[in-house]
């Protein structure tokens, strides 16, 4: 028989609480259970959004990350002239600094003289990240280290660097500190240099660096040793508008710009370019039937009186002179009576046609020109020879280049020009006027003002021009702008060539004489007999053009022996 004993009253007690104890338990498990998987759903709830709605990161920072670097730019041989480098950048993040801020400001002066120590002192306790260096170089980035302090830091940027220095400044330009072009074919080619599509293909520019250099050396001589104030040249393609050399002086150097740049003397300044202009009227005066023989004879026997100004002559000839002459001569008064009979819509057709009337056509900056305001009798008679119409030298340059290329106009490029690939010209003299042209320009080279740059074997012709300079208070007798204009050969011409010095200063070289035809001239041809075998010219001296028919309309009286150098 069982039998069944209860238990004690104490143990009863204490065995009636267990079962609401583990009730407890068990909500407070579930209630952690539920919380965990509520945050894992929230979890995976969230890296579902970002997997189907979320931009990688490595796309919303790509300009910073990924960023293109500019593309090359190289002369028309494919000789560097600007590429892009690893450079480093300097900085300070002044909440970091914990050492001396004064004796690092001292360390960092030492170490980077463009700032005093008290300046870098106001940087290292600026609010915010502060650059101290740009473009640093190597062994800079290692000296800064080196002070050991972790407040400032170091990194690795695109660097531009022109190779040549100021050998090609204003056709290249330069970059802003923040990567974008601001001047030149830097600025011109922004969007060709970014496309990340393009940026392993080097721009090829019409410049050849080598006749760069040439011209660049000739003219820097000839500033320096005439203290002229200034200096523009260029080299320019006469049937594609390529420009192979453009040097304006004083320059700058685009891995360095520091303070105001000079403008480009070659396509932003303008200048009345004197006698330069005579071969222009002479060529409308052919073109447009005004004279139709080289023998006929305008007066230049005195200065020729407009109210109360004279015309006159440098070596004034006190007789006569036809076309031939009137160059060779450099007849002032010659010219204007050419340009009287030409007359006033007679020049602004030619001026229009050469595009004297607008900026200058290219893809560079350019300036316009100074037009007449008001043209009278005098203005006729003068802008023939240059006197009274600024322009750029290279509006000069493009002019020459129809003169002689059987009279077609076109725009200039500093972009190579594929064979077959130039810009469609526009004619402005027939073939016979040009022709016409070749032989004179070449006269005023064998027997005129342009003597100094008539170098054996490659046919030079061009023209001189002396010009006063024009200021605030009207024009200076004590400087002038001497230009000469020329090209080669003129038996098959290839390339134009113009120098030009702002006011030089006479000098033993030049027997004392500031003009075009010993400051510029001599110029000129240094340079064709340095460049013309870099650009095929081979010279020979059994060819040139045709003058025997000029022979016997160029009098050689007593007062004959000697050309204006005008």
């Amino acid at each position: 028989m069982i039998v069944l004993v209860a238990p004690p009253a104490e143990s009863r007690r204490a065995g009636d609480g267990r079962p609401a104890m583990v009730a407890v338990a068990q909500v407070r498990l579930m209630i952690l259970l539920l919380a965990f998987g509520a945050g894992i759903f929230a979890i995976l709830a969230r890296l579902a959004v970002l997997a189907i709605w979320a931009e990688p990161a490595s796309a919303r920072n790509a300009v910073a990350v990924v960023k293109p670097l500019r593309g090359d730019i190289a002369d028309r041989n494919g000789e560097p002239l600007a590429r892009t480098i690893d450079a480093w950048t300097i900085g300070v993040h002044p909440e970091k600094i914990i050492g001396d801020r004064q004796e690092l400001a001292r360390r960092l002066a030492e170490l980077m003289p463009e700032r005093s120590a008290a300046e870098y002192f106001q940087l290292l306790n600026a609010k915010g990240f502060r650059y101290l260096k740009r473009r640093a170089r190597p062994e800079l980035v290692s000296a800064v280290n080196a002070l050991g302090e972790p407040g400032i830091g170091f990194n690795r940027e695109p660097e531009r660097l022109y190779t040549q220095g100021d050998l090609a400044a204003y056709v290249l330009g330069h970059i802003h500190y923040d990567g974008y072009g601001v001047r030149g074919m830097e600025r011109v080619l922004e969007k060709r240099l970014t496309d990340p599509a393009q940026a392993g293909t080097p721009v090829e520019l019409s410049i050849d660096v080598r006749v760069q250099a040439a011209l660049r050396s000739e003219l820097g001589e000839a500033m320096e040793s005439f203290q002229a104030k200034g200096a523009a040249g260029l080299i320019l393609d006469v049937d594609t508008g390529e420009v192979l050399a453009m040097v304006s002086l004083p320059s700058f150097n685009p891995n360095d710009v520091n303070g105001t740049i000079p403008p480009n003397n070659v396509t932003q300044s303008v200048y009345e370019l004197g006698s330069t202009f005579k071969p222009i009227t002479a060529a409308a005066v052919i073109d447009r039937g005004v004279v139709t023989s080289m023998s006929r004879r305008f007066d230049a026997t005195e200065p020729l009186r407009i109210g109360r100004f004279s015309i006159t002559d440098d070596h004034p000839r006190r007789r006569w002179l036809n076309i031939p002459e009137t160059l060779i001569y450099s007849s002032n008064i010659a010219t204007a009576r050419i340009g009287e009979e030409l007359g006033q819509e007679g020049f602004e057709d030619i001026f229009h046609k050469l595009h004297f009337d607008e900026r200058a056509p290219i893809d560079l900056e350019a300036g316009g020109t100074l037009w007449p305001h008001y043209w009278s009798r005098a203005t006729t008679m003068t802008v023939g020879y240059g006197h009274g119409i600024a322009v750029t030298p290279l509006h000069l340059a493009l002019a020459y280049a129809a003169l002689v290329n059987g009279g077609v106009w076109r725009p200039a490029t500093m972009l190579k020009v594929e064979p077959g690939h130039a810009a469609r010209g526009e004619r402005v003299l027939s073939e016979a006027t040009s022709a016409r042209m070749r032989q004179l320009l070449r006269l005023i080279v064998t027997e005129g003002s342009g003597r100094n740059a008539n170098v054996p074997g490659y046919r030079v012709g061009g023209k001189t021009g002396t010009a006063e300079r024009a200021g605030a208070h009207g024009y200076s007798a004590t400087n002038n702008v001497s230009t000469f204009a020329a090209a080669f050969p003129m038996d098959a011409p290839r390339y134009v060539v113009i120098a030009m010095l702002d006011s030089p200063i006479g000098n033993a070289q030049s027997h004392g004489q500031r003009t075009a035809g010993w400051t510029t001239t001599p110029v000129v041809g240094r340079v064709i007999q340095r460049t013309g075998p870099l650009l095929g010219v081979i010279p020979d001296a059994n060819r040139d053009v045709d003058l025997s028919q000029f022979a016997p309309l160029i009098w050689h009286g007593s007062q004959d022996h000697e050309a204006s150098d005008q």
